[in-house]
């Protein structure tokens, strides 16, 4: 799964620019050692995620070890990619986390019963998005140390 010294790949699905250079400038302060990517609505995270699943894909397009997925986007919106992702046996097995402006109940309560793997309510401070990104490299990490000694 994940091997220790492996630059872990992050695909953001975030249609707001201003969203998406916080996020950039978070990753970059928190957990410098990824390789981040963006897809500007779920029409494009589709199209991404069907390229890597290809067999022929290049090593360019792996498949990412996360997605952050905004529920309110443009053309195809992250609840129906999400199902999109959770339905397709080659995605399945990918980790989503819905990181949304939304904190309706009921947005998180679908997510849930569609495959997402966390659902975060978009904070309002720079300092908490770094403390999610920060987070997120302690996950990565984690489970990199475990996948290590299995192998």
């Amino acid at each position: 799964m994940h091997k220790v010294g492996r630059t872990p790949h992050i695909l953001v699905a975030e249609d707001d620019p201003d969203d998406r250079m916080l996020i950039r400038e978070a990753f970059e302060e928190s957990f410098p050692e990824c390789s981040l990517s963006f897809a500007h609505n779920g029409v494009e995270l589709m199209a991404l995620l069907d390229r890597v699943s290809e067999t022929s894909c290049t090593p360019d397009d792996k498949a990412p070890d996360l997605i952050l997925l905004d529920l309110n986007m443009p053309l195809k919106d992250g609840r129906k990619a999400l199902q999109e992702i959770k339905s397709d046996p080659r995605l399945r097995h990918l980790v989503v986390v819905v990181m949304t402006t939304s904190s309706n109940a009921d947005d998180a309560a679908f997510c849930r019963r569609h495959g997402a793997n966390s659902y975060i309510v978009k904070p309002t401070k720079y300092t908490e998005l770094t403390d999610i990104v920060a987070s997120l490299k302690r996950l990565w990490m984690s489970q990199s140390r475990l996948s290590d000694t299995e192998s």
